[in-house]
């Protein structure tokens, strides 16, 4: 609780009242602690780890530089791992040992999301923060459902605490979440698009959940809890962000077309 309030506490000094350059810095720091932590889950060590975390973030900083976060092409390849590739991945529970391919995997998920925490905020912290709610909302809700009503497994192999019926409890108070975000903030697309506007947050869910159990397969075939400690009681930072790093790209892109 204690990490939990700290990190929500500083995430929301940061959003309102971070400048735009301390902003992007901020980011380019949490992707470096994710590179950090996805080098782990690699197995690299030593000096291999130090490479594979500072070529992730200076690759960061020159796509910030060169404000990248208005390009959609930069979010695509992302989008399409977690809409076609993932799914198949965890379906089949492929186990892959390349440290090229897992290392170029790496960089492609990781380095959209803050990118697109950028493109988002530039419009107003309100709808990065309603991005990032959603995700916390699902979470919370999933935990929940799944504890009180939770029989069957969503995914045993993968992450054996998760079960469908925390997933319905999530798409449920999503959907409930969109729509008081909807109503209550009609300047987004106005009350004439609430179809699309549900179909987008139900859109962002589903990649949430998948975003969620890729990281634990890569966990689990890390033969890790965690990937990392540098949060207690929460783990590492991708812990945190798997979710978010599935759903970033997408919602950039989503509200680019929107604009």
């Amino acid at each position: 609780m204690l990490t939990g309030t700290a990190l929500i506490g500083g995430m929301l000094a940061a959003l309102y009242g971070a400048s735009a350059p301390v902003w992007a810095v901020l980011m380019v720091v949490i992707v470096s602690a994710a590179a950090w932590e996805w080098a782990g889950l690699m197995r690299l060590a030593g000096t291999r780890r130090h490479l594979y975390t500072g070529v992730a973030a200076l690759a960061s900083a020159v796509m910030v530089a060169l404000d990248w976060q208005d390009v959609a092409w930069v979010y695509l390849p992302a989008l399409a791992f977690w809409v076609a590739v993932a799914p198949y991945w965890l379906h089949r529970g492929l186990h892959v040992q390349n440290r090229a391919i897992l290392g170029a995997l790496g960089w492609l998920l990781l380095l959209p999301a803050p990118l697109a925490m950028i493109r988002l905020r530039a419009d107003g912290p309100e709808l990065l923060l309603a991005v990032l709610g959603l995700v916390v909302v699902a979470d919370s809700a999933a935990y929940f459902a799944g504890r009180r009503f939770g029989r069957r497994k969503l995914a045993p192999v993968i992450s054996p605490g998760k079960t469908w019926e925390g997933v319905l409890g999530a798409w449920l108070a999503v959907t409930f979440y969109a729509l008081v975000l909807h109503f209550a903030w009609p300047k987004i697309c106005g009350h004439d698009c609430l179809l699309q506007a549900l179909t987008a947050f139900w859109a962002l869910f589903a990649l949430s959940v998948v975003g969620d159990l890729f990281e634990s397969w890569m966990k689990r075939q890390a033969g890790v809890k965690d990937s990392g400690a540098l949060l207690p009681g929460h783990g590492g930072v991708l812990d945190r962000i798997d979710s978010q790093i599935a759903v970033l790209p997408a919602a950039a892109l989503f509200w680019m077309w929107m604009r």
